[in-house]
């Protein structure tokens, strides 16, 4: 069986030029039963057994024609060789005789050399006998070495030979055996085995053998089937052995290296690499600078022995273990927060203050008052523990500003925490550190950012705050809003106490009931009931309008909204306690502004003197050679002083209804509401300000029964049984029956419903509304259009006093309404009313619902008895 080898063989051998291998094969080809054979000297480095199966190496059998060797027949190349100045050839006396079966371009080096890829097929061994040179080529006299088959017939039978044979491939096998377990395609070698003879397997697997230049001329050599087998068995043995040798050193090493110890080689490693690059981002480093700045953060002893604790058990650590980061990131915590940093606060006046209240905020005059005080008290005594302050108010009035200005007339950085939607104690308190993405709680966080302990603290949205399995967070505000708790306040991310009582507390919410009793005692609450429409205009002419103009890149030389038109937006378009609607509907007349501006811009009208040109005329004129007339203008002239400025755009009331649409509120609303009988308006408070309800009544064919719609609470339910109950029993008092025997609601239901039936509505302030409304139903009588009502009743007939008195007067002003009918002790809370409010509505203060009655329906409501409790 022939063997195949694959050479890589440089350019300048010129036996692969075109004209030397034609030559080659015209005087050769004809002369091989002469034993003349075109000899090639191949390096020891060039040549590569193709499919090598073992290790690699370089293999005895791919040369072809004579190796490299100290003696030879080669004197008189040798000289021809030194005169050209290439290298000289030594020859060795044996070879390889070996048939080309494909010859393939390589690819082109860098250097410009082209090598070519060889397959060749060997034949058998030979000894040179005769050596000559040919031109470029030499070619050689050559004699077999290797035995004939019959030869290896016989050979093949000696014992001696049998036994070697059976060595080598034991050896062999537990070589393929050993690198199986390395080497997925070892696994063809053991086909060779069983299959091809012996003496050609001492040669391939030789071939593949990292070994000595000697080592492969001994077995080019070794011709004799039994010393080849011999040197072949010993080679394959040796290499098993260094496999063997290297694995048990490789165990053994393994064994004794820990894991830690291979960290620590491979950091060793890594920081020598570092060194070598310049980077010294080194671990070390990091801890000796974190611990610095540990110690300028002026932590308290205790804080501080425990800090240094938790540094040592980090040195200890290996930065890649698992809690390598999360101790590090607590000590940065620790070290980034502010033990002793503090804001300086400026000498406090109340005067500059008080001034920058009134120019940031319009109105509002109780709540600045109250700031004032406090502030006051802050310049008198800086260490006193003032009380929380938390404002209470419908959106868009302001109670977020409110605390920046507080912020900054004490000099002291702000920051904002916003509690909507928080179900989690965690977000106040911090997670402990047991668990895997622990963090500290908002409040520590945010100390952290802001990097002072005495800032003031806004904690938004307290009232939207909830409460499930993960704890409720309002109950851990306690804990912070209490100046007596506060000092020692103890997050269970940091786990050591920090103190908040220099942090000034902020708080807002749109409503107190949602609010614990526990946290809203700790609190001083101020309510912004909301604005009145003068204040509105005020605001938006003040405030909203320049700060619009301003976002939309426009100015007053291109918009103007007069005060008559903000009036219109404020009674048409929006029905509001703060002033965001507004904002938005001025905001809209400000985009449809800048679209006109931005149109006008690239087509800017030019002075009155000078004549646009065409760029077409310009073009033509130009193209003719004409003569063309352009304006000069004077050094000494201001440019832009050529150009007109356009037209302001002044906003009008048609402008107002193209941009805004139609009117979406209307003074003649509650009028046509209360057209017919059954249907009265009541005041009500919501988280948004005071709103008018309108409540509707009337009765149908049934048996008695009553029906409540417009998705209503638990409470107000009860007080349309209340107001019904009422009715029914003293329908003949109010000749609603001739005698107080008979029912009034014989064969006959009553729906109430409560319009807007998607907004929730409960609370016990629409009882009065509710008797009117059925009061009207039964007697067919309507109520005044002009008067809206409010208060809640009894059994017998009470009124008693109500909530949210400012905001439902303040509604019934922006619907238009004249006459409020108010719970007789509700009169102390006339005083928090704008005395414009109270002279532009009369307001009716009543004790019993007979009262209302008589004041609710034209002339009066005519009575049999009027009883008193």
């Amino acid at each position: 069986m022939a063997d195949q080898f694959s050479l890589q063989l440089p350019t300048s051998r010129s036996v692969f030029e075109s004209s030397s291998v034609k030559l080659v094969e015209q005087e050769l080809w004809q002369r091989e039963d002469k034993g003349l054979i075109g000899v090639l000297p191949v390096r020891d480095s060039e040549a590569a057994a193709v499919g090598s199966i073992l290790s690699p190496g370089v293999g005895s059998d791919s040369g072809e024609g004579g190796r490299r060797s100290p003696g030879g027949s080669g004197g008189e190349s040798t000289k021809q060789d030194a005169k050209s100045g290439k290298e000289p050839i030594h020859w060795h006396s044996r070879g390889v005789a070996a048939r080309a079966l494909h010859l393939s371009r390589g690819v082109e080096k860098p250097s410009g050399r082209v090598t070519y890829i060889v397959v060749l097929e060997g034949l058998c061994r030979f000894s040179v006998e005769e050596l000559n040179a040919r031109g470029s080529y030499h070619v050689a006299r050559v004699s077999r070495l290797d035995m004939t088959k019959t030869e290896l017939e016989q050979a093949e039978q000696d014992p001696d030979l049998i036994a070697l044979s059976r060595q080598f491939k034991a050896t062999a096998m537990e070589l393929i055996s050993v690198l199986e377990q390395k080497q997925k395609t070892v696994g063809r070698t053991k086909v060779l085995l069983e299959t091809v003879p012996v003496y050609r397997l001492a040669d391939i697997f030789v071939a593949s053998f990292e070994i000595s230049f000697e080592e492969q001329l001994a077995m080019l050599d070794s011709v004799d089937l039994k010393v080849r087998l011999s040197k072949a068995t010993e080679l394959v043995d040796r290499h098993l052995q260094s496999i063997l040798v290297a694995e048990k050193i490789t165990q053994k090493v393994e064994g004794q290296l820990s894991k830690s110890q291979k960290e620590f080689l491979l950091r060793q490693q890594m920081r020598a690499i570092k060194d070598e690059l310049g980077d010294n981002d080194d671990d070390e480093d990091d801890i000796a600078a974190l611990e610095r700045k540990m110690q300028n953060a002026g932590m308290p002893a205790n804080i501080w022995k425990h800090a240094q604790r938790e540094l040592r058990r980090l040195r200890k650590m290996q930065p890649q273990q698992p809690g390598y980061s999360s101790s590090r990131a607590y000590l940065e915590l620790i070290a980034d927060l502010p033990w002793q940093k503090v804001s300086e606060e400026r000498e406090l006046d109340l005067r500059a203050a008080k001034e920058s209240l009134d120019r940031d905020h319009y109105g509002l005059t109780k709540v600045k008052q109250r700031i004032i005080e406090y502030l006051a008290v802050r310049k008198l005594k800086p260490d006193a523990r003032g009380p929380v302050l938390c404002f209470v108010g419908p959106p868009g009035v302001g109670k977020t500003s409110l605390a920046t200005s507080i912020a900054k007339a004490l000099n002291r950085k702000f920051i904002r925490i916003s509690l909507g939607g928080v179900k989690d104690e965690a977000d106040i308190r911090g997670h402990r550190r047991t668990y895997i993405g622990s963090m500290p709680g908002r409040l520590i966080d945010g100390l952290k950012r802001v990097s002072v302990n005495n800032p003031v603290m806004l904690l938004d949205e307290i009232d939207k705050t909830g409460s499930d399995v993960r704890g409720d967070p309002a109950s851990a505000l306690l804990e912070v809003l209490d100046p007596e708790q506060n000092k020692t306040f103890n997050d269970h991310y940091l786990n050591v106490p920090f103190d908040l009582s220099k942090v000034v507390f902020v708080a807002t919410a749109n409503r107190m009931q949602p609010i614990p009793p526990a946290l809203l005692d700790r609190m001083e609450v101020i309510e912004l009931p909301g604005y009145t429409p003068e204040e509105k205009l005020k605001i938006a002419m003040k405030h909203l309008l320049p700060r619009v103009l301003e976002q939309h890149g426009l100015s007053s030389a291109y918009l103007q909204i007069p005060e008559a038109v903000v009036k219109l937006i404020i009674e048409r378009y929006t029905r509001e306690a703060g002033v965001r609607n507004l904002e938005r509907n001025l905001a809209a007349l400000a985009r449809a502004a800048a679209v006109k501006v931005a149109e006008l811009d690239s087509t800017l009208r030019l002075g009155k003197e000078m004549q646009p040109i065409t760029t077409t005329l310009l073009d033509s004129r130009l193209a003719d050679g004409g003569e063309v007339e352009m304006e000069v203008i004077p050094m000494g002239q201001d440019i832009s002083n050529t150009y007109e400025n356009p037209s302001p755009m002044i906003v009008d009331e048609a402008m107002l209804e193209k941009v805004l649409g139609p009117p979406r509120f209307d003074d003649r609303e509650a009028a046509d509401r209360v057209s017919s009988p059954g249907v009265s308006v009541g005041l009500v408070w919501t988280s948004f300000g005071g709103e008018v309800q309108f409540v509707e009544a009337t009765a149908m064919v049934g048996k008695g029964d009553l029906h409540l719609t417009g998705q209503l609470g638990d409470v107000i339910k009860e007080s349309a049984q209340l107001a019904l109950t009422w009715v029914r029993a003293r329908s003949a008092d109010l000749n609603l029956s001739p005698t107080s025997d008979i029912n009034i609601l014989e064969s006959r239901d009553i729906h109430i419903h409560f319009p807007a039936g998607a907004v929730p509505k409960d609370g016990p302030s629409a009882g009065v509304t509710l008797v009117t409304s059925l009061v009207s139903l039964f007697s067919n009588r309507k109520v005044r259009a002009d008067t809206a009502m409010t208060g809640e009743m009894t059994l017998r007939g009470l009124v008693l006093p109500v909530g949210g008195v400012k905001d439902k007067v303040l509604a019934a002003h922006r619907y238009g309404i004249k006459r409020v009918i108010l719970p007789e002790r509700n009169l102390k809370d006339l005083a928090e009313i704008p005395a414009p409010i109270l002279a532009g509505i009369e307001i009716l203060l009543v004790k019993r619902i007979e009262e209302v009655l008589g004041h609710a329906f034209e002339n009066g409501f005519p009575l049999r008895l009027h009883s008193s409790l």
